[in-house]
Parts: C-alpha cells; sequence; structure tokens
C-alpha cells in the first residue's frame, strides 16, 4: 500500500511570495482585442465614408460651377469663338460711317501681333448672329483673314447677348462707339435719323433722347440738328463727316429756314473732289439764300447777297464777303484780331468809304 504524501498549508511568507508574482504577470488582452479581419473591414468603412462626403463636396462645386456658367451665358459674360461668315454685319445701321484708312491699319497690326484682345458684341437673329458693336475689329480680323488665309482669323471672340428690344441693340453699339471712339456730330445725327426711319423709334427726338440719354440737353438740340442735315441733303452729301460743328448747325439753320431744294439742286450738279470744295458749294447757297424773318418776332427780311470771291492773306488765312442791297457783310478766316486790331481795320474801311 503507498505511503501518502502529507500536505501542509503554505506560511504566511510563501503566500506573500505567490501574490506578487501574480502582479508582475502581464495582462493578457480580452475584450480590446480585435481580430486582424474586423479591422481591416473597419479602416475599409471609414474609407468609403469618406470617400462619399468627398463626392458629395465635388458633385454640389460642380454643380455650382455648372451654374456660373449658364448664368454667364444667360447675361452674355462668356466669350465664345464665333466664324466670321456667321455674323451680319449689317444686321443694325452703324453709327460710324467714316473710317480713318491708317487706324484701321493700326488695329490690324496690333490684332497680328497680340491677338484680338476685346471681345465684339453680337445678338443671335434667324440666320445666325447680328453685329452690335465692334464693327471696326470684325472688318479688321475679316481683312486678315482674306490676306493670310490663317485659320487663325477665321473665328472672332464674341459676347453673345440677347437685348430686351431693338432700341436697346441701338443703345448698346453707340454706348460702345461713344466710349472707344468718339463718333462726328453728323455720325451721331446720322444714326438717329436712320432708326427712326427703319421704325426702331418713333420719333427722332426720341431716338436721340435714348442713344443719348447721358449727353446734355445742349449736345442733344446739336444731334438733332445734324439728324436733319442728313434726312434732307445725306444721300446727296460726299463728305458729310467733315462738317464741323459751326459749319453743320449753319447748314441746320438754312435748312429749317428754306428746306433742302436748292442745296438738293446744287449738289446734283457738283462732283466736290475734296471737303473744302463740298462746303464752299454748300456755303454759297446759304449766302445766297433770302432767309426771311418772320414779322411777329420783328426786324426786316434779309435780301439776297451777291458773294464776293475770297482773297488769300499773306500771312494765313482768307478774307471773303457777301455784298447785300443795303449792306456788305466781310468776313476775316484763319487770323486771331484783337480788339485794337479789329477797330484799326475798321477805321480804314470807313476811309475807304468816304474817299469813294
Amino acid at each position: 500500500m503507498a505511503k501518502r504524501r502529507r500536505l501542509s498549508a503554505p506560511d504566511a511568507d510563501a503566500l506573500r511570495a505567490l501574490n506578487d508574482s501574480f502582479d508582475e504577470m502581464p495582462e493578457l488582452e480580452t475584450k480590446s482585442m480585435v481580430p486582424p479581419i474586423a479591422q481591416v473591414a473597419a479602416d475599409a468603412a471609414g474609407e468609403m465614408a469618406v470617400s462619399r462626403v468627398e463626392t458629395r463636396v465635388e458633385n454640389a462645386q460642380d454643380k455650382a460651377d455648372a451654374e456660373r456658367l449658364r448664368k454667364a451665358d444667360r447675361e452674355g459674360l462668356l466669350v465664345q469663338e464665333i466664324l466670321l461668315g456667321d455674323i451680319a454685319a449689317d444686321h443694325l445701321s452703324r453709327d460710324r460711317v467714316m473710317l480713318d484708312a491708317e487706324q484701321m491699319e493700326e488695329l490690324k497690326s496690333s490684332i497680328r501681333q497680340h491677338g484680338q484682345r476685346t471681345p465684339i458684341e453680337i445678338m443671335r437673329t434667324d440666320d445666325g448672329f447680328g453685329l452690335i458693336s465692334g464693327w471696326r475689329r470684325l472688318k479688321a480680323i475679316g481683312e486678315l483673314f482674306v490676306e493670310t488665309g490663317s485659320e487663325s482669323f477665321s473665328h472672332i471672340r464674341a459676347f453673345i447677348r440677347e437685348p430686351e428690344s431693338a432700341p436697346d441693340a441701338y443703345v448698346s453699339m453707340v454706348e460702345e462707339n461713344e466710349i472707344r471712339a468718339d463718333l462726328s456730330q453728323y455720325e451721331r445725327g446720322r444714326v438717329a435719323a436712320v432708326s427712326t426711319a427703319q421704325g426702331v423709334f418713333a420719333s427722332v427726338e426720341a431716338a436721340v433722347d435714348a442713344l443719348f440719354a447721358s449727353a446734355s440737353k445742349a449736345k442733344r438740340s446739336k444731334i438733332r440738328s445734324f439728324a436733319a442735315i442728313h434726312d434732307a441733303l445725306g444721300d446727296l452729301l460726299s463728305f458729310p463727316g467733315a462738317l464741323s460743328e459751326r459749319t453743320g448747325l449753319q447748314l441746320a439753320s438754312a435748312l429749317r429756314a428754306r428746306g433742302g431744294s436748292e442745296f438738293r439742286a446744287v449738289l446734283a450738279e457738283s462732283a466736290p473732289q475734296n471737303p473744302a470744295e463740298e462746303w464752299t458749294i454748300l456755303e454759297a447757297v446759304i449766302t445766297q439764300a433770302a432767309v426771311k424773318k418772320d414779322k411777329s418776332r420783328g426786324g426786316r427780311p434779309t435780301r439776297e447777297a451777291t458773294k464776293i470771291a475770297p482773297i488769300e492773306l499773306a500771312s494765313g488765312g482768307e478774307i471773303s464777303g457777301a455784298l447785300f442791297e443795303d449792306r456788305l457783310v466781310i468776313e476775316l478766316k484763319g487770323q486771331e484780331i484783337t480788339p485794337i486790331v479789329a477797330r484799326e481795320m475798321l477805321e480804314r474801311l470807313r476811309n475807304l468809304a468816304n474817299n469813294n
């Protein structure tokens, strides 16, 4: 029979040593431990969530960009490349009738070297597009295309506008030219007269007020005078743009007083070679015309005059005159005269008249 081993209880020192050994053992991870496959799945889910957020942000940005693009297109702020042949340059009657050849060559040279910097303005029509403003740029690029044959000049940069009405289109054209290149008074009057004749405006007065709204009352009055010149003589004048403000207002006054029949008869039979010759013809009619005053306002009617051929001065300028039945009118041009010199000239004329 085997001998049984006798067990004895550990003393206090042994128990303390055993307890210390448990404290020194590393803790085992239990609930905090995640299996590798679960960690991978969690990471993937997180990345997908971030991706979905980024996608939503990108879509929102795309929508905002698209809306901004549509808004710019609606408002005519989007620059587009348009084929030259699709644009009708004569869609509106142009306000500019004078074209400086030297300035056109400078514009073509600039476009050839640096490209088209400023877009033109066009509007949609049934046949393509109609020009609103930028006629010189359109003409310059068209000439460059013909001269070079380069495809780079076959298109032109343009803003596509949507004017609410025909008057708005004319206002846009005039405003652009008023800002970029000063128009002559005749050109301003002409566009008012032509747009009225086309039915765009009810009257010349309404056309001038709409097209030149920012101009002073006095300036609009002068433009209406030049519009009257175009209506009466525009088809017969060879150099209308050369009329100065002074000569134009003088002509307009004569037209209001006597009508245009005498002027038309003389112009139809003449062929002036330059602006000076044309004005000499017009001035002769003005001088010879009998401008009768309204008797209700008093004063004597002006009788017909005989024009005296002008005499050139050695120091520059000329002296001309018109002999009426009861008086002689002398005009000195091209010299500055002081009151003292003017008085001396009158005294010499008095002496000459007394000795006659």
